[in-house]
């Protein structure tokens, strides 16, 4: 049975207030924050380590900034890249782009000086601005990108403390810090400039207002070319998700980074859609406690959503000591950037109070195109496991994978490739225009991802294409193996790949952090005999390694194509 796309299975579940369809205004992000600023001037915008900017402060802030790139000779359609943490500066330099139409790109900030090169060059960035803690591998061959104008800050430069204090924390090593070459200008320095942008006509639709960069995972990374139109209409969407119970005012937690397009979109861009604040963390807490107490102190008095990954939110489930904070202001958390182990949801939710979602996106589409609804119909249930429902005016279709050009129907045994089509979607890749065509076919992004949608239009991710494993003849979702594997009780993490095999194609291995208390008490052996009592035969890992930890993204997506290479590496080397 073919799927309907006129009658759109997924509006049986719909969730309570939300509008199937959404009139989105074609504004720029600059008008986003413009508009917000007029509406809620003194409302907090940027919480970063105890300082507080409020929107009027902002919306000036970035008058000034775009003043000062405009006096650069910076002009519509040029690149302005970033290597920056969560901070305030991230902020000021990204909206500040969008007034003059400038398109931004952001750089992972611990990425080495080769990354760094392919990414300004490929973007074609003719300014930077960077924080001078990170600033050696960017400073190794800056000299030979097409980089005019280099822009340094300090971690501390917008903080309202006072210089005495910034010195000294410089000086004690409290706040990092690392030199510059002569040449740089000062961050600071440009938001001395006095306000005075120029009027530049920007159209959302159609210009670039940020090239984000693909992970990498299939080869040299490419730059999705998004615009405001569809960075907006998904902040947008995001707001209406939420639910009208949600305050205006709430605060979005930007544990992830920026320069990745989950938290740009589901925490800087939707607090400004919403007139909300985003609480910036400069970098993931490495101890939970932290994060807890910054829970408990924004949290008073209003409600938190946090943005999230599987990693995170299992190791917030695994630090004890968490109950004697009032957490009870964070009551919604979004989990993308990979699959979200049932366990993981429900004992976060247990703990916590606070209602766990997955979604799905990625960066070519802005990213989310779908989420598990916050507020269910009524005499829906919950759907475990799934990747939940379209965003407004989204459609899904699942194709062929031979050839991209038959509709499967429903069920777990119609598994075809996901396909996207709605305002969040890129323009395409920037210079990549094989890609691109490849990629975007009659106005649909074909993902790369396996799926299928059961016949309430609810849509189960089973792995990427690239992933799946033949083994004797099966294929076998490593996605699957490694959800069936986190439900033991010694595994703490773990990741599943494919290795070449002479007489089965291919066997599986996975790679196992253990629970600290299991680190020695648990054998390989074990854990495989454990997958042959609960899984099917081919569906066993052959293979077993214990690790201290698995290779991640900042993000915290587990690098699978890392492990491969290394097994590759080992082979070639026996």
């Amino acid at each position: 049975m073919a799927q309907d796309l006129g009658e759109r299975p997924w509006y049986g579940d719909w969730p309570r207030g939300v509008p199937k369809m959404i009139d989105f205004p074609q504004i720029s992000l600059s008008d986003l924050l413009r508009e917000t600023a007029a509406s809620y001037p003194e409302d907090k915008a940027i919480v970063f380590l105890d300082s507080v900017m409020s929107y009027r402060e902002l919306d000036d802030a970035v008058d000034a900034f775009a003043t000062g790139l405009a006096k650069l000779g910076l002009t519509k359609g040029d690149v302005l890249a970033l290597i920056l943490p969560n901070s305030p500066q991230f902020v000021i330099a990204f909206y500040a782009a969008q007034r003059i139409g400038v398109a931004v790109t952001a750089i992972n900030p611990t990425y080495k000086a080769l990354e760094i090169k392919h990414q300004l060059n490929d973007s074609g960035a003719q300014a930077l601005v960077v924080l001078d803690a990170v600033f050696d591998e960017a400073g190794r061959i800056l000299a030979e990108t097409g980089v005019k104008h280099l822009i340094g800050t300090n971690v501390a430069d917008c903080l309202k403390i006072s210089g005495l204090k910034k010195w000294l924390g410089k000086k004690l090593g409290k706040i990092p810090t690392g030199p510059l070459p002569a040449n740089a200008l000062s961050f600071t320095d440009l938001l001395a400039t006095t306000p005075d942008p120029p009027i530049v006509e920007v159209d959302p639709v159609n210009d670039v207002a940020a090239l984000q960069y693909t992970g990498g995972t299939t080869g040299t990374p490419k730059g999705a070319m998004l615009t405001s139109y569809g960075l907006v209409s998904n902040a947008l969407s995001g707001k209406a998700w939420i639910g009208e119970d949600f305050p205006r005012d709430a605060g979005w937690v930007g544990v992830l980074p920026l320069f990745h397009v989950f938290a740009m979109t589901c925490c800087m861009n939707i607090a400004i859609a919403t007139g909300g604040f985003m609480l910036l963390f400069p970098k993931p807490p490495e101890d939970m406690n932290e994060w807890a107490k910054e829970m408990e102190k924004w949290g008073k008095g209003t409600q938190l959503c946090m943005a999230g990954v599987a990693v995170l939110f299992n190791k917030i489930n695994n630090t004890p000591g968490l109950e004697k904070y009032d957490l009870s202001g964070l009551t919604r958390c979004l989990s993308g950037a990979g699959p979200l182990p049932r366990d993981v949801q429900l004992t976060f939710e247990e703990k916590f109070g606070a209602l766990v979602v997955e979604g799905y996106g990625l960066s070519e589409s802005s990213p989310v195109v779908t989420a598990n609804p916050f507020i269910l119909p009524e005499g829906a249930e919950r759907v475990m496991g799934s990747i939940g429902l379209p965003f407004p005016n989204t459609d899904l279709k699942i194709m062929d994978m031979e050839t991209g050009e038959t509709q499967m129907g429903f069920g777990p045994e119609e598994v075809g490739e996901l396909c996207v089509k709605g305002p969040q979607v890129m323009k395409g890749y920037l210079n990549r225009d094989e890609e691109t065509a490849s990629t975007l076919r009659d106005g649909w992004l074909y993902t790369g991802d396996i799926a299928y949608m059961n016949e309430r239009g609810w849509t189960f991710i089973m792995d990427r294409a690239k992933d799946l494993v033949k083994h004797k003849g099966y294929s076998v979702f490593p996605k699957e193996v490694e959800d069936y594997m986190f439900s033991h009780p010694d595994i703490l993490e773990v990741a599943v790949i494919g290795l070449p095999h002479d007489k089965v194609g291919e066997v599986l291995k996975a790679f196992v952090v253990l629970q600290p208390e299991s680190v020695g008490q648990v054998d390989e052996q074990a854990i495989i005999d454990w997958c042959a009592e609960n899984m099917t035969h081919y569906k066993v890992p052959s293979l077993v390694e214990f690790r201290e930890e698995l290779p991640k993204t900042m993000v915290g997506k587990v690098l699978r194509r890392v492990l491969k290479e290394e097994e590759a590496a080992k082979a070639a080397e026996s």
